[in-house]
C-alpha cells in the first residue's frame, strides 16, 4: 500500500484521511474557541491484570460550549496524528454549541505524539489493536468522568473511517458508557479481500462521463505493456515524475508501482470534492469532473497521454514534485521500528492493524474496475516481507474472520448509532447503509465522498452532506431529550 491509501490513511488527520482540499470553510460558532492539550496516564495492556505497565496518551479539550446538564461529546482519533484543528471546526462542534456538549479528542495509542512503547518492534505492537483502543477509551471515560465531575452526563461518541468504526462498536461493547454513536463513513465489515473498493471507483467514475472508466483502463493496460521492456523506463520516470529511475526487478516492484500510480486516482475519489482545506489538504480543486474531462480529451493523444495528463495534474495541484515507487524502499522504510522514521507517521501501524485485524486489501480481483495488476497476493505479500512469515493469506483471514466475530460485521446488535455513508465513497460497500432499527440508523448521502457530513459546512456542497447534518442533530437532540 503505497501511500496506505486503504481507508483511511493519514486520514481527516485522525479521523478520516486525505490529501486533498477546498477552497472554503467556516468556523462553526461565532466565539473564540479554547483548546487544551492534555496527557492521560493510560494502561499499557487492558486485558493483563499483572502488567501494571502505564504510559501517557494525549487528549484535547474544548470546554467553550459546555451548558449545566450537557452532554460530553468525545471524538475517537484514528490511523494518524491526532489534528486540534477538529477542536475547533466540524460539524460536530455546530452540534456541541447548540447541545452545550463538553468536547474531547482522543488519540488513538500508538499514532501521532500517544507512544506506548519504547519502539514499535514486532513484540510492541501487539499492544496495538482496535479492542485494546476501545478499552482505553473506556478506562478514560471512567477517569475523566471522576476527575472532571462528568459522571452525570451522557456521552457521545463520534468518528469518521476507522474511527466511525470504533464509535460503532463502543456504543455496542460499553453500552454502560456510550449514550449514543456517530460513526460516519464506518467500515464496520472486515474482509480480506476488498475489489469492491474499485468497482465502487469505477462506477464513481462514470456518473458523469460513462466512457470515463472504460478509457482509463485503455490508459492503464498500455502502461503495463510498456512495462514489459526496460527500455522504456526512461521515459515512465519522466511521464510520472519519479523521484528515481524507475527499476524493475521482481513481480513486487511492478505492481507496487501500478499500485501506487493508481492510487492517485483512487484518492481523487475517495474525496472527490470535499472541504479539508482547514486541516491543511492541498489540492480539492481537483475533481472525478476534473480527471475524467482530461479523460475525455483527445487533443491530448492516446488514453495514456491522458492518463499522464492526470496524474501530472493531481501532482501538481497536491504540490509534490515527484512519485516514490519503489518497493525495496517501501519496505525499508515499514520496517524500521524506531518512532521517527517516516512509517510511524501512521503508514506502519496501520499496515500492521490491516496485517492482523481487518485485511481491507484494496485488489484489482474484479473485472468492473478500471485498473490491474495488483490481486490479493500481492498485499499478503507485504506483509509477510514487512512483518514476518507468519503473516500469511491463512493467518490473516483468520484474524479478520475473529474481528467479525467479535464485533458482530454487519449484524449491528445496538441502539442509538447513527451511520451516515457517502454514495461515492467506496468505503461505503463495507458499511451500514440501511436502517437495522428505529435508532440504529444508516443516511445515506448522495454525491457525497468519504466523511463528508464531518467537515465543516460550505455552499457548494452535495445538497445530502446538509440534509444528512440535519438529520444527526435532530436524532441526537432526540436521543439526549430522552
Amino acid at each position: 500500500m503505497a501511500t496506505m491509501q486503504l481507508l483511511l490513511i493519514i486520514c481527516l488527520a485522525a479521523f478520516c484521511n486525505g490529501f486533498t482540499s477546498v477552497r472554503l470553510h467556516r468556523r462553526p460558532p461565532d466565539t473564540d474557541v479554547s483548546v487544551a492539550e492534555r496527557r492521560f496516564l493510560q494502561k499499557l495492556d487492558h486485558f493483563n491484570g499483572a502488567d501494571t505497565r502505564v504510559w501517557h496518551q494525549r487528549y484535547f479539550v474544548n470546554d467553550t460550549f459546555v451548558q449545566p446538564g450537557g452532554p460530553v461529546f468525545l471524538m475517537i482519533g484514528g490511523e494518524g496524528e491526532a489534528n486540534p484543528t477538529w477542536m475547533q471546526y466540524g460539524s460536530w462542534l455546530t452540534y456541541a454549541q447548540k447541545l452545550g456538549a463538553f468536547c474531547l479528542l482522543l488519540e488513538h495509542r500508538f499514532y501521532g505524539e500517544s507512544q506506548p512503547t519504547l519502539d514499535m518492534k514486532l513484540e510492541n505492537l501487539r499492544f496495538l489493536s482496535s479492542r485494546q483502543a476501545l478499552a482505553d477509551l473506556a478506562h478514560f471515560q471512567t477517569v475523566l468522568s471522576q476527575d472532571l465531575g462528568l459522571s452525570g452526563r451522557k456521552w457521545v461518541v463520534f468518528g469518521g473511517s476507522y474511527p466511525g468504526s470504533l464509535a460503532a462498536w463502543y456504543r455496542m461493547k460499553y453500552p454502560h458508557l456510550a449514550y449514543a454513536a456517530v460513526a460516519s463513513s464506518a467500515p464496520v465489515n472486515a474482509v480480506v479481500n476488498f475489489p469492491e473498493y474499485l468497482e465502487v471507483v469505477q462506477a464513481s467514475l462514470a456518473r458523469n462521463h460513462s466512457s470515463c472508466p472504460k478509457t482509463m483502463k485503455v490508459a492503464f493496460d498500455s502502461l503495463i505493456q510498456l512495462l514489459a521492456y526496460k527500455e522504456n523506463y526512461e521515459k515512465l520516470t519522466e511521464h510520472f515524475r519519479l523521484c528515481v529511475m524507475l527499476e524493475i526487478n521482481s513481480i513486487m516492484d511492478n505492481t507496487f508501482f501500478l499500485e501506487t500510480i493508481a492510487e492517485f486516482i483512487m484518492d481523487i475519489v475517495q474525496y472527490n470534492n470535499d472541504n479539508r482545506e482547514f486541516e491543511g489538504g492541498k489540492g480539492g480543486n481537483v475533481t472525478i469532473e476534473v480527471i475524467c474531462d482530461l479523460m475525455a480529451k483527445e487533443s491530448l493523444g492516446a488514453p495514456y497521454d491522458r492518463f499522464v495528463a492526470v496524474v501530472q495534474t493531481i501532482l501538481e495541484a497536491t504540490k509534490q514534485t515527484c512519485i516514490s515507487a519503489e518497493y525495496k524502499k517501501f519496505i525499508m522504510d515499514m520496517k524500521d521500528y524506531s518512532w521517527k522514521g517516516i512509517a510511524s507517521q501512521g503508514g506502519k501501524q496501520w499496515l500492521y492493524q490491516t496485517c492482523t485485524e481487518f485485511g481491507f486489501f484494496q485488489s484489482t480481483d474484479s473485472l468492473s474496475q478500471p485498473f490491474s495488476g495488483f490481486p490479493l497476493s500481492y498485499y499478503v505479500q507485504q506483509c509477510k516481507d514487512i512483518f514476518g512469515p507468519g503473516f500469511s493469506l491463512s493467518s490473516i483471514t483468520d484474524a479478520v474472520q475473529q474481528t467479525n466475530e467479535y464485533y458482530g460485521g454487519l449484524n449491528i446488535q445496538s441502539s442509538r448509532i447513527i451511520f451516515p455513508n457517502g454514495l461515492i465513497d467506496p468505503w461505503h460497500a463495507l458499511g451500514i447503509n440501511s436502517n437495522i432499527s428505529y435508532d440504529v440508523v444508516a443516511i445515506q448521502m448522495q454525491d457525497a465522498a468519504h466523511c463528508a457530513d464531518m467537515y465543516p459546512e460550505r455552499p457548494e456542497e452535495p445538497l445530502a452532506v446538509p440534509v444528512a447534518r440535519r438529520s444527526i442533530f435532530t436524532l441526537l437532540t432526540k436521543w439526549l431529550q430522552s
